[in-house]
């Protein structure tokens, strides 16, 4: 199969859809691969090692997306990209649908099929190419969330660890899935005083079990969170319904009566944010301040340490692209129901529930768009 890798275009995005390690793999297995030129210079991958590894280079994204069979991402295509998709063609990346109806007619359009990383599943029912980035957006969240809090940044000028005599931050965590989890391990590896509120007892109890009475844990009511998030100083969004929008659990009366200067970081921001003050930042601007409240809210966080994340991810989803490109896309995901779960979009239809419920649009069972 002919595999392309085109170089991310959305603002300060430097991850990369295939290591040169990953093409490597795929070369020796017959495969073609062409990669965009500079598509990972800046994490230190230059198209050197991509020749090494086999790939081909490509001088600009029009002739990688005309080469190519497959072409593997990582964010969701932006407008320019979605132009040069076109029927048959199989696009393997994040989509994040749910809150992007621009881009989910975009893609109807074009005829293409797509294939979503956060909705292909495991048999443990865990979302093993969400996963990754979940880790690295959790761990990361309370570090931009302590720098936001300094002063300087617009924050209170709170130090989460404190200092002797002085009491640590506050931290509320909302969600308990891995990103709430490498959140909570962050706040707790500094000192900070750490609350994490979830909808699952039995995830609450497997919390307890794990950080013991490092943290508080608090089951998911609106009570439990009014009165978590007005008394926070950092407030961080890691809720998921997988391929759905983010219900917007904080409300604007919530964040008006946090003390000025606290921050909150929406994590689920890719799916529309769980805050209802919450709008798309990117790297550029990361944040903006509503009712006196610092917010972080970019949608691309894991961007910021692309090659931790583009490795990260690359150990997650060469398996998927081996099986695509070994099988063919159609036999690969009638082999595999937790590939078919990742079916978005596929010949001019959804063909995921959760996305087409958000949207307001029609849906085609995917088993049903395969066969057919």
């Amino acid at each position: 199969m002919k595999i392309g890798v085109p170089k991310e275009i959305k603002t300060h995005e430097y991850r990369v859809g295939l290591t040169p390690a990953a093409v490597r793999e795929l070369v020796s297995r017959g495969h073609f691969v062409v990669v965009q030129q500079g598509a990972a210079t800046a994490i230190g991958f230059a198209d050197g090692a991509y020749r090494a590894a086999g790939a081909a280079i490509a001088p600009d994204a029009a002739a990688v997306f005309a080469e190519a069979d497959l072409i593997v991402k990582v964010k969701e295509p932006q407008p320019g990209e979605i132009a040069m998709l076109r029927p048959g063609q199989v696009l393997f990346t994040y989509l994040h649908l749910a809150a992007d109806r621009e881009q989910t007619v975009g893609l109807m359009q074009s005829g293409s099929t797509c294939i979503a990383y956060e909705t292909v599943t495991d048999a443990r029912g865990t979302l093993p190419l969400l996963a990754p980035m979940s880790e690295v957006a959790g761990r990361m969240s309370v570090q931009v969330g302590a720098h936001c809090l300094e002063r300087e940044q617009g924050g209170a000028g709170v130090l989460l660890g404190g200092v002797p005599g002085v009491p640590s931050g506050r931290v509320v965590v909302l969600g308990g899935g891995v990103a709430g989890t490498n959140a909570a391990r962050m706040a707790v590896g500094i000192s900070a005083t750490v609350t994490v509120i979830d909808r699952s007892l039995a995830r609450l109890r497997e919390l307890e079990v794990h950080f013991g009475t490092q943290i508080h844990t608090l089951f998911s009511t609106t009570d439990a969170i009014e009165a978590a998030v007005v008394e926070a100083d950092l407030v961080i969004g890691a809720v998921l319904v997988p391929g759905a929008a983010a219900p917007k659990l904080v409300t604007r009366e919530m964040v008006r009566r946090m003390r000025p200067g606290s921050v909150v970081v929406d994590i689920a921001i890719d799916q529309g944010g769980c805050f209802e003050t919450s709008r798309p930042t990117t790297h550029a601007q990361p944040t903006y301040v509503e009712e006196g409240v610092v917010h972080y809210c970019v949608t691309n966080m894991p961007g910021a340490v692309a090659r931790t994340s583009t490795l990260a991810l690359g150990n997650a989803t060469l398996p998927f692209v081996l099986a695509l490109a070994g099988k063919g896309w159609r036999a690969a995901v009638q082999a595999d129901r937790h590939l078919l779960a990742g079916l978005n979009v596929h010949a001019g239809e959804i063909t995921h529930a959760a996305v087409a419920t958000a949207l307001s649009l029609p849906c085609r069972d995917a088993q049903e768009g395969v066969a057919a």
